[in-house]
């Protein structure tokens, strides 16, 4: 289950605890949503392996952490613990 306590992002937080849209690109909101909708009912981090999602492991020192493509170099990302998501972030971490 996803708790807004394990939702990194300020802008995350509030569209998922308050439906505050405000603070994310209008052509995302539809995708974003889904996608936390996922990681809200799933039950293991490969749960949003699904080939639009572009769901992948990330490498090196961030091995911990999963992948999902929200558009162009943009990702929802998040790390998997046994009460299911943690760190759910949306950022752009190829120009890292």
């Amino acid at each position: 289950m996803l708790d807004c306590k394990n939702i990194k992002c300020k802008k995350l937080r509030r569209f998922w605890e308050k439906g505050d849209a405000s603070r994310i690109r209008s052509d995302w909101i539809g995708r974003v949503k889904r996608i936390l909708n996922a990681l809200d009912v799933a039950v293991g981090p490969d749960e949003l392996n699904m080939p639009s999602y572009g769901w992948h492991k990330l490498k090196e020192n961030r091995s911990d952490t999963y992948s999902v493509t929200v558009s162009k170099n943009w990702r929802i990302t998040y790390k998997w613990s046994e009460e299911g998501p943690q760190d759910v972030n949306l950022e752009d971490y190829h120009g890292k």
